[in-house]
């Protein structure tokens, strides 16, 4: 069996040009006022820093400015939600990004939830992963978004096929299981303490790694024909799934690198352009 080779690295640098025509459009239109995404970092942790200058860098290619917020290890809850209070009024802030993990004296999931829900482009706060749920208009949580982008442009028919997610986090796991259910499909959530965890994913359409630890999916778990989405990325180059085991027999896999990761990215920025899209209607 020939494997599709799903290939977010590609499809975002398309993207990114549509949305680069899209943001020189909206600033013929709206005085030159650019799209304009903040971002938070809090702490000195250097894969946090990493990601956000990656982040930067994007907006930078596709014309969207970037107003990077930089707090010191130090910075308690209530200095935090004032700096979101004061993008949440500033009428040329579009989307707000909360680079995580914060320091740990910080509530983070009180944080996330002060974000604006028209800037709440990276779709991390309750309220939007309610709507999004319920199938109301919201922006949903970046990387199963960009998952489900990648599908759609592949044409993965996701109606009625047995979908398994491995994984339950806030931002990745539980939104992906209820993107895949609004889509149809018939899903399955599972993590590290799953019990006949290779017997439940043998029987998957649709598999999606996001437990967030290197080859925990063994490759032989998962079935002949099956759509194989890996969203995690680990030093050495590898997932949470063995790719290396199963690219010969599944139908089609994300690879790693280049794969989802590029899609979460390209979909902060996606929506970020819708948000300020609709602030100039």
């Amino acid at each position: 069996m020939s494997a599709i080779v799903l290939d977010g690295k590609s499809l975002a640098a398309r993207t990114e040009t549509e949305i680069a025509a899209r943001t020189a459009a909206l600033m013929a239109r709206n005085g030159a006022r650019r799209p304009v995404l903040a971002t938070i970092l809090v702490g000195e942790d250097p894969a946090s820093a990493t990601y956000v200058r990656m982040k930067r860098n994007a907006c930078a290619r596709v014309g969207l400015e970037s107003l990077a917020l930089e707090l010191p290890a130090t910075t308690t809850t209530a200095e935090l939600l004032d700096h979101i209070a004061a993008l949440n009024a500033n009428p040329d802030c579009h989307g707000i990004l909360l680079q995580h993990p914060v320091p740990e004296q910080i509530d983070e999931r009180r944080c996330f939830d002060a974000i604006a829900l028209d800037k709440d482009v990276d779709g991390v706060t309750c309220a939007g992963f309610g709507r999004m749920a319920m199938g109301v208009p919201a922006y949903g949580a970046a990387t199963p978004q960009g998952i489900m982008r990648l599908l759609r442009a592949y044409d993965i028919e996701l109606a009625g096929k047995q979908a398994v997610v491995v994984g339950r986090s806030p931002i990745l796991g539980k939104p992906m299981a209820m993107m895949l259910l609004n889509a149809d499909a018939t899903v399955t959530i599972c993590h590290s303490r799953s019990r006949e965890l290779p017997t439940i994913l043998r029987s998957a359409d649709l598999v999606v790694g996001a437990v967030g630890r290197p080859e925990f999916i063994r490759g032989d778990w998962i079935g002949d024909g099956a759509v194989v989405m890996d969203a995690g990325y680990h030093p050495g180059g590898v997932g949470d799934i063995e790719l290396s085991a199963l690219k010969h027999r599944v139908a089609a896999y994300t690879p790693v690198p280049g794969g989802v990761g590029p899609m979460t990215i390209n979909t902060l920025l996606l929506q970020t352009l819708e948000a300020a899209e609709r602030a100039a209607r």
